[in-house]
């Protein structure tokens, strides 16, 4: 079923990590929303059908007025829209602001606590402090929007295990429907890049990031998330739909700077530069290039999207979809892994175990058609 993606670049100060398109210059939004709808138009036959999960992410989403944001969902079709997600900056989220939400088609958020260690906040340049996440959560409730997700970092420079059982700790804490956790990860082209290359910084080891995700993950079970996609932890029942549709997938329309699209069969992304992305929206025209996939890309992307699921590769679905060729070529090269026991295969499935998760990067790309 199609998800919509529409992507809002707007940030008030970038954080030294990210690595996704934005700018620090908001005085386009209105124009820019209306970009966004006038998008819409232009490529409503690309899922051939309304949206099941509407994404709204940035950036910071959160930016934009509770008008602007109701000018935005008024231009979707959100009549079968099962999940409808905003990603949040805690301190972006008052009391007004929350209210807004709710009266919206909006029943999820996502926030980005990243951590609740004031100095570590400050080395990544967030703008929020460690408390205001729990504020912004009591708010959300409140106003009665129901299912919360917060997104957490590990492996910082100097951060130990007991650090991070407190991060874990406060998270659990707050009892949000869905957690995300990630790595700290030093993209080029990012401020936290050129500080490692310059030495300002040092990267976590990797037994000490090895420990902190297992860590992780035995206390979130323990706290009863259910571990269903190598980052993701969710309550029953809470698995986030729209990025679960991404790993099943299912089509999407991406809107906006930067935002990618994919039809089952070819891949689109616009063009990363706000100003362009809108002169060309105003003119007609869609500032995308493609690709078309040809079957190893197919059954390459089938391999990473399906081995980071706790459900894994359905090895009929994959003879049926790439030939026995593929199968073989997945089987064989998953044999030792299997014999090293970090991978299983059982009920006709190819996943990933506990100890597989950490080197899953690894195992997927020696499974891949080369």
């Amino acid at each position: 079923m199609p998800g919509l993606y529409v992507h809002i670049p707007f940030c008030k100060s970038r954080c030294i990590y990210c690595g996704f398109y934005s700018t620090t210059g908001g005085k386009a939004a209105e124009r820019y929303v209306d970009a966004l709808a006038a998008e819409l138009e232009l490529r409503r036959g690309y899922i051939g059908a309304p949206p099941t999960t509407i994404y709204i992410g940035g950036g910071t989403p959160s930016q934009l007025s509770p008008a602007l944001l109701g000018r935005l969902l008024a231009a979707i079709d959100t009549s079968r829209a099962e999940e409808v997600t905003i990603e949040c900056n805690p301190d972006d989220v008052t009391e007004e602001f929350a209210l807004a939400l709710a009266r919206l088609p909006v029943d999820r958020v996502s926030m980005g606590a990243q951590t609740f260690d004031e100095a570590r906040l400050r080395f990544l340049r967030r703008r929020h402090g460690a408390a205001e996440v729990g504020r912004a959560v009591a708010r959300l409730r409140r106003a009665g929007i129901g299912n919360v997700s917060i997104d957490l970092m590990y492996g910082f420079p100097g951060e130990t295990i007991e650090q991070w059982q407190a991060d874990i700790t406060n998270a659990i804490g707050l009892d949000p429907e869905h957690i995300s956790a990630y790595c700290l990860s030093y993209e080029e082209g990012t401020p936290l890049h050129s500080m490692l290359k310059r030495g300002a910084v040092a990267e976590a080891d990797e037994e000490t990031c090895r420990a902190m995700y297992y860590t992780l993950a035995e206390r979130l079970a323990a706290a009863g998330y259910e571990h269903y996609e190598i980052s993701n932890f969710a309550r029953p029942g809470r698995r986030s739909r729209h990025n679960s549709g991404y790993w099943q997938e299912e089509p999407y329309l991406g809107l906006g700077a930067a935002a990618h699209s994919y039809d089952g069969a070819s891949r689109q992304w616009n063009v990363a530069d706000i100003g362009r992305y809108m002169e060309a929206i105003e003119r007609g025209e869609v500032p995308a290039e493609s690709e078309r996939l040809d079957t190893a890309a197919r059954y390459n992307d089938r391999v990473m999207l399906s081995l980071r699921t706790r459900e894994g590769i359905d090895l009929d679905r994959l003879g049926r979809d790439f030939g026995p060729a593929h199968l073989a070529l997945c089987l064989d090269a998953a044999h030792t892994y299997l014999a090293e026991g970090l991978l299983e295969q059982r009920g006709g499935r190819l996943r990933l175990t506990r100890s597989g998760l950490f080197v899953s990067d690894m195992i997927m790309s020696d499974l891949m058609d080369a």
